[in-house]
């Protein structure tokens, strides 16, 4: 306790550590220390609690897992829905809308309400939802639940208020779109077929009228019956009873015959006239074998029967129907068009497609121009307007997932000139061969809002690849794709033994992301323990990279003796332990001698052409030491003005001088510490091997700041993808949430070595008696222990090139509480200050004589600012559990706060918002929450700088999922993302303000459009019955007619989410039009009443006359002086 003591004398002068290892300077939020500071400042915090809210804005991607499809051809907006309960909604490029079912259960089936802005929903809870798409946020307007039977099929006629649902029991009930109520008319199964049939027809499997006649029903059953039934009858026109199950049915648009897709990969035509048997059957991809029979093919899903009003000839568009003699085929979609059978390869099984025609009438000819295909893992639309049948170039970012995430970085407000740029050198290597057409899915309305500042997500994959998106205005487009495997050797077959030990199956892979905007430099850190730098240029090259490696490798046990674990801080519980990868034992059975001292990878050691954009100037790599592959890389930081490089993992810290080309520092994290360790650590034992932990993978997310700083969090595989697993490290609620920690988070336990994790370059005071502030690096490590290490750099460019850098530790020693994530620093005005980086230069552009390249830097340090140089500057650490703020160069807390005690910090930045900077932080909760299953949530915290104030503290989600740990990250102007999906990416606001404005970000899914009038089809048609038939559903399906259904049959649940938009949206209307009905009724009485006073006036007006003529006919004769 007393060596504890002395190393944390005239550090701080906040007041003794307690035993718990915290200052007593104040763990509630905005305490000060009671230890004078070196000056009173006095920071005006302008930030309060009403400027955060936290909002989902816009979701990017393609649908996880998804299942249904549906496209309104008035409106022309396509509808996704997906096995998690949620529905995508695509127009034209802006107009992309994600709605999310509360229950979370699959969509089976999607209707439009073609040209009405609605849309039906039957999801695999039994349960009708009616969306509401005529506001910008969709919202359900009514619910009804199905309880006795489960729903199959659904079909809504165009413009009919009466949708048609088939059930699993075979019976088809009929729902009042208006009001979502049941109509007493059914449909009962046994009614359908014959009396003498003894078995079941099975579940209804399709649904739809007949276009000649919209009071025939046409039901398929999944045995392969079909029945026409006649609904003003209430008896069946028609039995179809064929051998092969049915998968799908379509119409001729006149009605006459249809088409069936079956089980064994038969179509089947069927004619109205005759209907003992199909009129004609094909297998379109079977073959006759020498008995006569056909072989046998795949199931036919889906068929389409379009007809066009160029060609005599139907198109007949199928998927599935191959033979099984080969296996491994690749799914297809079939397009049969006369004589001709196109067969289009698809790279995934097909869920669904649809045929999108210019006529939502399906008595009209359908004039098919398109094909949207569904994939399990893409979406495509196919031109069938061009012979070779091109696909269209999708607007939407559907690829996110070509190669699955492992990392990701948010940039907001970057440097207006560098989108252009990567866009004009991505264009060049876009794939070509797309239809010359505009996106077929032209629906809704979008238009830029008021954020219009530069944004870019940057995205690091398994294979290797990097990709960096336009994010500007809620929108996602892709910029530039970068390979970073091209800078490696490809592995021979006897050579992969190195790489493979460290990693099984990528071992390109992407773990941590550092892009510096204005100097333009990007650096990447990969699965195998190598670094790669790379410089932008917008001219092509011939270079050779350079390739450095690193032995970092520690000769002591970092192991903290018996006696002062109860002082150490962060190994006060298991749950606060900090991130760690735990080395793979060594598979092959290659002699150690051959691994030890080389790479995992080799580089390319010859001239090699690179094409404009960024390419490689360096590669470091860690090396094999005693037959033990390197410690994958924990922490990264470049800085492009002092030309610096650093890396740490759990072994120690290396600095490279990427200018130079040079190592300068490469030291154990004890040997950094000197005399000032603050531990006992226990001499180095005989090497072993190590225990087996091949089930361990490395993934990060790179934070997201001007020149960015990363953390690095390792996962098990087993917890990374299945969340069930993850519930079942819950078994208890006391332990639940330490396990889950440990096993799937951070997993370290007291053997594990002191981990480098995270560092910052920044202008700072390496030591107390240091005046001026100097070229420094912040060091952060897993016990929760700070370093500063600062470094002397030439100012001069010329000795900048020659002279060498020189990196010397201290012993500077600040603590926290756990493993440390983010260092930030501010002036003595509160403002943030950024770190030094160089301008972008060229460096393969021409040399231009009037204008010579010379490194051009842009300082923020304190001394550039209007005060003094010797006021100092604040210092922001936040660890898993702990925040303080650090005054420099005195090493005084000024404030500290506990964020948790209980569970532990996932990410942390400090951010701008609202013209002030706040630490956000996103955290792990532990408490437990009592509902079916044990759940922990993802909190996010916000306080302001530098007194640490709470100014929100929101639980946002369900932890559930770990991608959601791993790919959090935050950026300036109050967003944030994550993957919520492996192919989704879900952005979301903190700021008060965004939300306020994000309805007039978002597109608007519905536009007023006329419904097109039917087509006259002429007299002669008419005459002869071509015409379609209407008839009154209403007076059918009603109540008057039909009766009530059985209220135990479905649930009416009116909508909670939509009622309230749709009042407040209506509001004003209803209110005009009801002071509208009562001037109007008003009027109307008083025009009643003066109506009757016409009336009297004139009947005593007519009196008057009858009295005043009947006095003049008997005065007629009298002479004056009869009077």
């Amino acid at each position: 306790m007393k060596k504890f003591r002395k190393v944390l004398d005239g550090l701080t002068t906040s007041s003794p550590v307690n035993p718990g290892g915290s200052p007593s300077c104040g763990s509630a939020a905005g305490t000060p220390s009671t230890a004078p500071t070196p000056r009173e400042l006095e920071i005006q915090e302008t930030l309060m609690s009403e400027h955060f809210q936290i909002c989902k804005t816009v979701r990017h991607g393609f649908p996880y897992q998804p299942t249904a499809l549906a496209f309104d051809p008035v409106q022309k907006i396509l509808a996704i829905g997906t096995r998690s309960g949620g529905v995508r909604l695509l127009g034209r490029p802006g107009v992309d809308c994600h709605c999310q079912h509360e229950s979370g259960a699959a969509v089976l089936q999607l209707q439009f309400l073609i040209n009405e802005g609605a849309l039906v929903t039957a999801c695999a809870d039994d349960t009708l939802h009616l969306w509401n798409l005529r506001q910008r946020r969709p919202a359900i307007l009514h619910s009804l639940k199905f309880n006795r039977e489960r729903i199959t099929f659904c079909h809504l006629p165009f413009q009919s208020k009466w949708l048609y649902v088939g059930t699993e029991r075979g019976n088809t009930h009929i729902v009042n779109i208006e009001s979502f109520i049941l109509s007493g008319y059914v449909i009962m199964w046994n009614k359908a077929i014959e009396l003498s049939t003894k078995t079941h027809p099975g579940p209804v499997v399709h649904l739809s009228d007949s276009p000649k006649d919209e009071g025939k029903l046409l039901i398929g059953f999944e045995s392969g019956t079909i029945v026409m039934w006649d609904l003003r009858a209430k008896r069946a026109d028609f039995r179809i009873y064929y051998d092969e199950a049915i998968h799908s049915v379509s119409w001729h648009h006149e009605g006459r015959q249809f088409m069936c897709s079956h089980s064994d990969g038969s179509l089947s035509m069927w004619n109205l006239r005759n209907t003992a048997k199909p009129f004609q059957v094909t297998f379109p991809h079977g073959k006759t074998q020498r008995d006569g029979r056909k072989e046998s093919c795949k199931p036919i899903l889906k068929v389409e029967y379009k007809t066009s009003r160029n060609s005599s000839e139907a198109f007949v568009i199928f998927s599935g129907g191959l033979s099984y003699d080969k296996a491994g085929r690749r799914p297809t979609l079939t397009i049969m068009h006369g004589k001709a059978i196109i067969v289009l390869e698809m790279d995934y099984p097909i869920v669904d497609f649809l045929v999108l025609c210019e006529t939502p009438y399906l008595n009209e000819v359908q004039e098919p121009y398109a094909v949207a295909v569904l994939l399990e893992k893409d979406f495509l639309v196919v031109d069938l307007t061009q012979s070779n049948f091109p696909i269209f170039e999708n607007p939407y970012p559907m690829d996110i997932h070509e190669s699955p995430v492992t990392c990701t970085a948010y940039f907001a407000d970057c440097p207006p000139d560098i989108i252009p740029v990567l866009y004009s050198i991505g264009a060049k290597h876009k794939k070509t061969g797309y239809s010359h057409k505009e996106w077929p899915l032209s629906g809704g309305t979008w238009t830029v809002g008021s954020q219009t500042y530069p944004e870019i997500i940057i995205t690091g994959h398994a294979d290797g690849s990097i990709k960096f998106w336009d994010a500007t205005a809620i929108t996602l487009q892709m910029l530039y794709k970068l390979k970073t495997s091209k800078v490696f050797e490809k592995p021979k077959s006897g050579d992969v033994g190195r790489s493979a030990e460290l990693v099984e199956e990528d071992p390109y892979a992407i773990q941590m992301i550092n892009w510096c905007p204005q100097s333009r430099i990007f650096c990447v850190v990969g699965i195998s323990a190598h670094v790669i730098l790379y410089r932008f240029s917008k001219h092509d090259a011939n270079t050779t990279i350079t390739s450095l490696v690193v032995r970092l490798q520690c000769e002591m046990e970092d192991v903290i003796s018996p006696s002062d674990t109860e002082n150490t801080p962060c190994f006060s519980d298991p749950s606060g332990l900090s991130p760690q990868p735990q080395p793979p034992s060594p598979r092959s059975n290659t002699p150690d001698s051959v691994r030890d001292s080389n790479p995992c990878l080799k580089v390319k050691d010859r001239m090699i052409r690179m094409p404009p954009g960024y390419q490689a100037e360096l590669v470091v790599q860690l090396l094999w030491v005693d037959g033990e592959p390197p410690q994958q890389i924990t922490s990264l930081d470049l800085n492009s003005a002092y030309g610096l490089l650093a890396l740490g993992n759990c072994n120690g810290l290396a600095v490279v001088d990427y200018l130079q080309k040079t190592v300068l520092l490469c030291m154990s994290t004890l040997e950094l510490y000197g005399s000032a360790d603050p531990f006992q650590r226990l001499t180095r034992s005989p090497r072993k091997n190590r225990q087996s932990t091949s089930g361990t993978h490395a993934l990060c997310v790179s934070e997201s700041h001007k020149c960015s700083n990363t953390v690095c969090f390792f996962v098990t595989k087993l917890k990374l993808s299945l969340p069930t697993d993850l519930k079942t490290d819950l078994g208890t609620v006391e332990n639940s949430f330490s396990r889950s920690r440990s096993s799937s988070v951070s997993s370290i336990d007291r053997e594990t070595k002191e981990a480098v994790t995270t560092l910052q370059f920044a202008e700072s005071y390496g030591r107390k008696s240091d005046t001026l502030p100097t070229p420094c690096l912040w060091v952060g490590t897993s016990l929760g222990l700070v370093l500063i290490i600062p470094m002397s750099i030439p100012t001069d460019e010329q000795e900048r090139q020659e002279d060498p850098v020189t990196v010397a530790p201290t012993g500077t020693v600040l603590m926290l509480k756990a493993s440390v994530l983010r260092f930030a620093f501010l002036d003595c005005g509160g403002a943030l200050i950024n770190s030094p980086y160089e301008v972008w230069r060229d460096q393969h552009a021409p040399d231009d004589p009037d204008r010579p390249r010379k490194r051009k830097l842009v300082n923020f340090s304190p001394s550039s600012s209007q005060e003094a140089s010797g006021d100092g500057h604040l210092a922001v650490v936040c660890s898993e559990r702990q925040a303080k703020v650090f005054f420099m160069p005195s090493q005084a807390c000024l404030y500290v706060h506990n964020i948790t005690e209980s569970s532990f910090v996932l990410r942390a930045d400090v951010v701008s918002v609202c013209n002030s900077v706040c630490l956000a932080c996103f955290c792990a909760n532990g408490h437990i929450m009592t509902l079916r299953d044990p759940v922990i949530l993802y909190v996010c915290m916000f306080y302001s700088l530098p007194s640490l104030r709470p100014l929100l503290d929101v639980n946002y989600l369900p932890l559930t999922d770990m991608r959601i740990a791993r790919t959090f990250c935050f950026t300036n102007g109050g967003q944030a993302l994550y993957l919520c999906s492996p192919t989704e990416m879900q952005r979301i606001t903190y700021s008060q303000e965004m939300c306020d404005n994000l309805q007039e970000m978002l597109g608007e899914l519905f536009t007023p459009i006329e419904t097109p009038e039917a087509q006259n089809r002429g007299f002669l048609k008419g005459f002869f019955g071509g015409n379609a038939q209407t008839f009154d559903r209403e007076e059918l399906f009603g109540e008057a007619a039909a009766g009530k259904a059985s209220r135990s049959l479905a649930q009416h649940i009116p909508g909670q989410g939509g009622m309230e938009g749709m009042k407040a949206a209506a509001g004003g209307v209803v209110g005009e039009l009801a002071r509208a009905r009562i001037a109007l009724d008003e009027r109307g009485q008083r025009l009643g009443e003066l109506e009757e006073r016409t009336a009297l006036m004139m009947t005593s007006a007519e009196t008057f006359s009858k009295h005043a003529h009947e006095v003049m006919l008997k005065c007629k004769d009298k002479k004056w002086y009869q009077f």
